[in-house]
Formats: C-alpha cells, sequence, structure tokens
C-alpha cells in the first residue's frame, strides 16, 4: 500500500504534465497569431470561434486528416522515426523542472515537480540536446537537398550555440553551489541572478533563441529559401510532431530564462500565487520571442556563426573568469 500512494501520485503528476503539454501549442499558435496581426495592424484569426479561438483546433483537424505523405526515395523506417526523436526530448525535460516549492495536499508533502535530481540543469541541457537526432534523421531520411541542407544548418547552428549557453548557465551554478533546480531557484530568494550575472543571461537569451530556430536564427527552416527546411517533405500529424516540439522549446527557453536568472517563483506579490507567477514570468518571455519573430529580419548565414564563436562564446568565458573573480 506504501508505494501505490508513492506510486499514483506520480502517474497522475504525470498525466497532467502530459496533456498540459500535448494541448499547449493550441494556445500557443492562436496567441503568436494575434500578436503578429496587431504588430502589423490587422486583426490576425477572426472568423473560426469569437476572436478566432477556435483556429487552433480547425489546424488541428486539418493536420489529422491530411494525407501522410512519405516520399518514394525516403528511408521509411527513419523517415517515420524523426519526428518522434525531435518529440520525446522536449517532454522528457519536464521531468526536471519544479513549478514551486513543496505543498502539503491531505498531511502528505507532494513536490511540483516529477523528479528533484541534484544535476537537474545539466540533465534538462543534456537532453534538449538529443532533439538534433530527430533533425538529423528528418533531413537524411527524406532524401530531398532542401531538407538535407535544411539538417546541416541546424546541426551546425544547434552545436555552435549550445556551447556558450552551456557556458553561460556556469555563473548561476557557482552562485548557487548547485545543479538542482529547486537550490537554484532558492538562491535567488533575495536577489535575482539576473543582477549579479547580466552578462549570462544576455548569452543564455541570444543562445536560446537560437536553440529553439526562432527569428532572427531560423536558418534551418528558412521558408524563402529552403521551402521548410528540414522538414520540407512532411505533411500531416508528423509535420505536427517537429511543430509541437519547436513550441515546447520556446516554452522550456522560457522557463530557463526565469529560474536561472529571473528567481523563479519568488518575488511575487501577496496576492498571486507563487506557481502563477512563474507562470506569468514565463508567459512574458514567450510573449518577448514571439515579438522578436515579427521584428527582427533573419541573419544571413555567415552571420549567424559568427555571433556565436565570436560574439557570445567568447562573452560567455568572460562571464565565468569576472564570476570567479568575484566569489573567490
Amino acid at each position: 500500500m506504501d508505494n501505490l500512494y508513492v506510486i499514483l501520485p506520480m502517474l497522475l503528476k504525470i498525466a497532467v504534465v502530459v496533456a498540459v503539454l500535448l494541448l499547449l501549442p493550441l494556445p500557443l499558435t492562436w496567441l503568436e497569431r494575434k500578436i503578429a496581426g496587431h504588430i502589423q495592424q490587422r486583426p490576425g484569426p477572426m472568423r473560426v470561434g469569437w476572436h478566432g479561438l477556435l483556429q487552433p483546433v480547425a489546424d488541428g483537424i486539418k493536420l489529422l486528416t491530411k494525407e501522410d505523405h512519405i516520399p518514394s526515395d525516403a528511408d521509411r523506417f527513419l523517415f517515420k522515426l524523426a519526428p518522434v526523436v525531435a518529440l520525446v526530448p522536449p517532454f522528457v525535460v519536464f521531468v526536471a523542472i519544479p513549478l514551486g516549492e513543496p505543498v502539503t495536499i491531505f498531511g502528505t508533502e507532494v513536490m511540483l515537480s516529477l523528479s528533484n535530481m541534484n544535476v537537474g540543469l545539466l540533465f534538462i541541457l543534456a537532453v534538449s540536446g538529443i532533439g538534433i537526432f530527430g533533425i538529423i534523421l528528418a533531413g537524411w531520411a527524406s532524401n530531398s537537398k532542401y531538407a538535407v541542407l535544411g539538417s546541416l544548418r541546424a546541426i551546425a547552428q544547434m552545436i555552435s550555440y549550445e556551447i556558450p549557453m552551456g557556458f553561460s548557465v556556469i555563473g548561476v551554478v557557482m552562485l548557487a553551489n548547485s545543479m538542482n533546480m529547486m537550490d537554484i531557484v532558492t538562491a535567488q530568494k533575495d536577489m535575482w541572478n539576473v543582477v549579479y550575472q547580466p552578462l549570462g543571461f544576455f548569452v543564455f537569451f541570444v543562445a536560446g533563441l537560437a536553440e529553439v530556430q526562432r527569428i532572427p536564427f531560423d536558418l534551418p527552416e528558412a521558408e524563402g529559401d529552403l521551402g521548410a527546411g528540414y522538414h520540407t517533405e512532411y505533411s500531416g500529424i508528423r509535420f505536427s510532431f517537429f511543430m509541437l516540439s519547436e513550441y515546447l522549446g520556446v516554452v522550456i527557453i522560457g522557463f530557463l530564462n526565469v529560474m536561472l536568472f529571473f528567481g523563479g517563483w519568488h518575488g511575487a506579490p501577496p496576492f498571486i500565487p507563487d506557481t502563477v507567477w512563474l507562470l506569468l514570468k514565463v508567459g512574458f518571455f514567450i510573449w518577448v520571442f514571439m515579438w522578436f519573430r515579427f521584428t527582427f529580419p533573419r541573419y544571413r548565414y555567415d552571420q549567424l556563426m559568427a555571433i556565436g564563436w565570436k560574439v557570445l562564446l567568447p562573452l560567455s568565458l568572460v562571464n565565468i573568469l569576472i564570476s570567479g573573480f568575484f566569489m573567490f
């Protein structure tokens, strides 16, 4: 019976997390279209439901019912496997992301996370990097020049920006003396890390934009010259898997920005619950990412690589040296 009381809450939390993550892209796609519309002085979705609220549902039905096309010269097994490989890591990452302090329910303390890992930050960075394999497989298995070029761009971009992203959080780990996400947030109870680590935040924020392939760093897709990049040959539900993974990537980067540099759930006004305050902060960063998409132009590929290797990497190393100097 004791094991049952442990397993049931865990299964319930897993079911809730999976359900929320599967449904999350629906409001995000509507929100992104509305933001685009207002920035460009047009209404955005209006026809399906009040102010287009049912437009994401219509899009979902369309993707579910569209023909599942596989190119005749494609590697069928890898072609089918790639969307799954791209989709799984974002779900796994949320195992190590807490949503607040533990709460007591019916006399039992319940963590607002699936796992309280001692190396939670390392786990998140490591697992999120696995998604690149789905992109590689998608480009290679499609047997299409556009798809292959898109996957090669994605590989170069994600590897280049993962390095400064990883270095940029070392200062945060030094301040918290831990890679546990709960400890990192707790260490910001009195002062947010962005005050001590403004350079680290800048590098992490820009590298995060590149990691999730958002404009101005959307070279792997680049509709103008690659059609849609690595998923050019995908349609229907398989295409939606890639879109789902990209939106979840944006949410993950939003969570990490807030939890590593902006105090997590700390600093909430008295009338706002801690978890709601955390989600409001994450929502703000998601809005910023969407705002950037419809504001900045796309970089050239040589500029993209130069920013990663010649600007962000040196800045991340300088941030480590400065942090070490002031701490020791």
